[in-house]
């Protein structure tokens, strides 16, 4: 009996049975548990009634200014999660990167304002874009997967996600068509989620820094490269000059372009991944935040700093 009681918290305000583990009220949203770690700001979860979502653009804005409102927003309508616009604008902004590569080189049959060096740009612009749409959803999958295992020891994350978001065939039925905040009872709310987890949605809105990080990146490439002058003739275009790409890739400026990624990787990103995992499972911050910091410097160090071209 005595382990039954210890095993759950009954909600204060709304009454209903919770296990001990939860920091809010699956129910009603209500706060049960107060961290430490929420006494720094950016750390504390946020407390609002929940009504309609924001705006995908809102989203995004407060994923920069205020994660936990956007997270909290994001967590109850998940569905809309701006994860996939995020890592479009990403990697259209590894299309300006190309543009940006590209302007340092000035093409003898192509100068500017002509057809020619229109189509040069445009296909520098859908040749980076691709990459990195490609190289952003599997370096970020990675990720999440990498991180996700981390809060699996942390928290019981996976567990905790099947437990929230596994409703049965009937509730599934009976709250289909329902566009309320799932934890709101005196809105018509229940327990089990309306939808579906949604996780890697969900937890891309963590790499939203890269929208940031890649503009910066393409205003270094645009100020800080060489200019060199390419000899396009038709029966020279596939032996460019060696030094020409030695000149480009021999810059100083990779050195700042692996440094902001690292530090993005090593910790923006896995604090806002700590919020998303937090949101998805109602668990302790600390808890998470711990590995995932760890496993984020980890990423960086492999990924950047262990580069031989860093610092020379």
């Amino acid at each position: 009996m005595s382990q039954t009681v210890a095993a759950f918290q009954r909600c204060p305000r709304c009454g209903n049975e919770n296990t001990v583990d939860s920091f809010a009220c699956n129910f009603c949203g209500f706060r049960l548990k107060i961290e430490r770690i929420e006494k720094i700001r950016f750390f504390r979860r946020y407390e609002a009634e929940w009504t309609a979502p924001y705006p995908w653009y809102m989203k995004i804005l407060y994923l920069f200014v205020n994660a936990p409102k956007a997270f909290f927003d994001i967590n109850h309508k998940r569905s809309k999660a701006p994860g996939w616009l995020i890592l479009l604008f990403c990697s259209l902004l590894y299309g300006l990167m190309g543009l940006a590569f590209l302007s340092h080189f000035n093409f003898d049959r192509a100068p500017p304002f002509t057809i020619l060096h229109f189509l040069y740009n445009l296909s520098i612009f859908a040749s980076f874009f691709v990459f990195g749409f490609l190289f952003q959803l599997i370096f970020f999958w990675f990720l999440i997967w990498i991180f996700s295992k981390g809060a699996n020891y942390a928290v019981g994350f996976t567990e905790r996600l099947e437990t929230r978001f596994a409703p049965t065939e009937e509730q599934k039925e009976k709250y289909k068509e329902a566009d309320v905040s799932p934890f709101s009872i005196y809105k018509g709310g229940t327990m089990l989620q309306l939808e579906g987890a949604y996780k890697f949605r969900m937890m891309l809105c963590a790499f939203t820094p890269f929208l940031l990080i890649n503009a910066i990146k393409v205003l270094i490439v645009l100020f800080g490269y060489p200019n060199v002058t390419v000899d396009d003739n038709p029966s020279q275009y596939f032996t460019f000059d060696p030094a020409i790409f030695d000149l480009m890739l021999g810059s100083s400026t990779w050195i700042a372009l692996d440094i902001i990624d690292a530090l993005t990787i090593a910790i923006w990103v896995p604090i806002l991944i700590t919020l998303a995992i937090r949101e998805l499972s109602n668990s302790s911050t600390t808890r998470v935040l711990i590995p995932t910091i760890i496993i984020g410097v980890i990423v960086a160090i492999l990924f950047y700093f262990l580069r031989p071209t860093l610092f020379g």
